[in-house]
């Protein structure tokens, strides 16, 4: 009783309208079921099931369409970052739509809206005074004549001495670098080491701002948002927030507007989320509404759904600009963990991956009723949904979740109902014998009504796995009844007339129209999650799809008695044991492809790296010199974001060490910290500072970094082995 008394106090306190987001996808190649699972699915079934309710709701996407991504995917298939999102755009938008997402909107951030909003945006904070000025050294490519983003930045990792590991992390071991810890740093432009040059940025203060979001997201959103976000959030306050810049040297992305900021442009993390504000006003301008009160009236429910990986950028950057900007803040960002592949993660940079256009042209493209299978997958998706913890897609997994649950409950379910009917009814709704109803019949009666609040109240508790259970059981429920009543049974008790006697053909009649009513109900239920299926059913059933509309669920009178019935027809088919195989082998074959093919990983920001690296021999790691020490000073380095100057007794001697955790961890903090360092690493001047070995460190899925801790009770200076 407690979730629905909870759920009707949330009916009473409707909101007046509802803006959903996905998080902006990179227009730098295709992007696979993880990614759909994660931030489109969910939104999607969230967002039908709003329009359901007639509530007006507005749901915005689009491709992020900016940033060193696209410039790096550009030199890849040596062509312009132009060609790249304008390619890749039009796959994005042509999949989702395939695969069912019913975006209101899905807009693109090189449109000259988004340039214009976000240029607006940036303007109105710096000229309030909200943005720093911030003078650094960057490094700079004499021949291209340019600054370098750290991705433009490769040289040798100093842990695993990859000898192309990118200027802020390795992909080989995935360890988290600046680009002042690469060993013989080189530009990707032209392959010279690059030189240091000074450049002026805007910076977004974050560190003033600690004290709002602790009380915005650690206070008030503390008994609504998911456990994982407020972690998260919580860990990144409680390591202390630094500026960010908001502008970088680039030469594609938004113009910085500001005067002689020539080659400048907006930092892409700071304009993509402003994309959902100008999806939102093009949507307007489309269908000839007002934009602003979806950003700028209290009583709109903003919603962000997104991966992990994205929780700092929308509970925390994003909300710090909104703020600042007088817009709305988000209700609830429902952030799910990351699903993951066969036993590894997913991974399209190793070809570890089930590309959302793979799936539709192995299956949805291939056969007629492609959409069957658009469903399957929703459904295994939902059913697997990564909400609180990591999970993972198997093909036999997805194989046997069709097969035992969409076929051989909810499609056998519907498929009986319709034959029978046909065969024992004439093919139309039956009457209902009231005087003959019995406790069987009452209560398939109140698991319609109770299913219905049931499925809501998960629904409005973003709990879409627990949702999608409640309609599969009442399927079941369904199955169960008819089982028990063995209509085909009852139909044996013949007459004179060679006909069911009258007392056998009501109880028939009964049956069967709780049944189709059931059906009906299920249409509604189901519609939200498997969208195509529920639309099959309505045109089973002869009925438009207004019947969908969710105050009609839960009622036992939505078929007309006496109303003709189309035939039955398969909602689902079986997934085949070949299938899988073929699918299993294909996986294989295209990563063993990829790894064989490319010298070094891609540049795929959704990786996080986890393979071991290759073999080495006992004498190569005896010669690596390991002991404990504590660091007893910590200090930002000038003019460098990302490092900290370290002094770490070592028991026998105090080292200086510099070390690229300045974006994870405050100074003050770290003073006593035990660490494990390697001692014998050859010197290295890092903006002038002589380092002299390096602090262990381990890197959690989140992106976090956390030290490697040598035993309390040891002494400093004791060997590691």
């Amino acid at each position: 009783m407690g979730r629905i008394t909870v759920f009707l106090q949330h009916k009473m306190n409707q909101p007046k309208r509802y803006l959903i987001t996905s998080a902006l996808p990179y227009a730098n190649g295709p992007k696979h079921i993880g990614h759909l699972a994660g931030a489109y699915l969910p939104a999607d079934v969230y967002v039908r099931y709003l329009r359901a309710q007639q509530r007006d709701v507005v749901y915005v996407c689009g491709s992020d369409e900016h940033g060193a991504a696209i410039t790096i995917q550009a030199m890849k298939e040596k062509t312009t970052p132009k060609e790249i999102v304008d390619k890749y755009h039009a796959l994005l938008q042509s999949n989702m739509q395939d695969l069912g997402i019913s975006f209101d909107i899905y807009h693109r951030t090189s449109s000259p809206i988004h340039h214009e909003t976000a240029q607006e945006f940036f303007t109105a904070l710096n000229e309030k005074g909200d943005l720093e000025l911030k003078e650094t050294e960057q490094y700079y490519d004499e021949e291209a004549k340019t600054f370098l983003a750290d991705r433009y930045i490769i040289g040798t990792c100093p842990v695993c001495s990859n000898t192309n590991a990118f200027g802020d992390q390795c992909e080989k071991c995935g360890t988290s670098l600046s680009p002042e810890q690469l060993i013989n740093p080189r530009s990707t432009l032209s392959g010279n080491p690059p030189s240091k040059k000074t450049t002026t940025h805007w910076y977004l203060p974050l560190n003033k701002h600690e004290d709002f979001l602790r009380k915005w997201i650690l206070e008030e959103h503390q008994s609504d948002w998911k456990a994982n976000v407020l972690g998260q959030c919580k860990s990144w306050l409680d390591n202390g927030l630094q500026p960010r810049a908001v502008t970088r040297d680039l030469d594609w992305g938004v113009p910085v507007p500001v005067k002689d900021a020539i080659g400048k442009v907006l930092y892409v993390w700071f304009d993509a989320p402003i994309g959902y504000i100008s999806a939102t006003k093009q949507w307007a301008i489309d269908h000839q509404k007002d934009w602003r009160p979806y950003w700028e009236d209290k009583e709109t429910k903003l919603v962000h759904f997104i991966g992990k990986d994205n929780i700092v950028f929308h509970c925390i950057i994003f909300p710090v600009m909104l703020q600042l900007h007088g817009n709305i803040l988000p209700e609830n960002v429902p952030s799910n963990e990351f699903m993951n592949l066969e036993g590894d993660k997913m991974s399209t940079s190793r070809g570890w991956s089930i590309e959302m256009d793979e799936y539709i042209q192995d299956f949805v493209k291939k056969e007629n009723g492609g959409d069957m299978l658009v469903d399957a997958l929703r459904y295994y998706l939902i059913a697997i949904a990564p909400e609180t913890k990591d999970s993972e897609f198997t093909w036999k997994g997805f194989q046997d979740s069709v097969n035992s649950e969409l076929v051989a409950i909810f499609g056998n379910f519907v498929n009986r109902t319709f034959v029978l009917m046909h065969k024992l009814c004439n093919g139309k709704v039956p009457p209902l014998h009231n005087n003959l109803l019995d406790e069987k019949d009452n209560a398939l009666l109140r698991d319609m009504a109770s299913a219905k609040a049931n499925v809501e109240a998960n629904l409005e508790g973003y709990k879409f796995r627990d949702a999608l259970f409640e309609v599969i059981d009442l399927a079941r429920k369904g199955n169960k009844y008819m089982q028990e009543k063995e209509p085909w049974i009852v139909a044996k008790n013949i007459g004179a007339d060679g006909m069911p006697t009258p007392e056998a053909q009501q109880k028939i009649d009964n049956c069967l129209h709780l049944c189709l009513q059931l059906t009906a109900n299920l249409a509604i239920l189901i519609n939200p999650f498997l969208p195509f299926s529920a639309k099959k059913m309505c045109h089973m059933m002869k009925v438009v799809d207004k019947m969908l509309d969710w105050e009609n669920a839960g009622k036992a009178n939505l078929l007309k008695v006496g109303y003709s019935l189309r035939a039955p027809e398969l909602l689902f088919r079986k997934i085949e044991d070949a299938e899988v195989t073929a699918q299993i082998e294909k996986l294989k074959n295209k990563s063993k492809h990829i790894m064989d093919t490319t010298p070094t990983p891609s540049t795929d920001a959704s990786t996080t790296a986890s393979t071991i690296k290759e073999t080495i021999q006992f004498d190569d790691f005896a010669k690596i010199d390991l002991k404990t020490g504590t660091i007893v000073s910590a200090e930002k380095v000038e003019k460098a974001d990302k490092l900290l100057k370290l002094e770490v007794d070592l028991g026998f001697e105090t080292r200086t060490i510099v070390s690229g955790i300045a974006l994870h961890f405050e100074p003050a903090a770290i003073i006593g910290q035990k660490v494990v360092v390697v001692t014998n690493l050859a010197p290295r001047k890092m903006r002038g500072i002589e380092s002299n070995g390096m602090i262990l460190m381990a890197e959690n899925p989140d992106g976090k970094l956390h030290f490697i801790n040598g035993d309390a009770l040891v002494a400093n200076g004791a060997s590691v082995s």
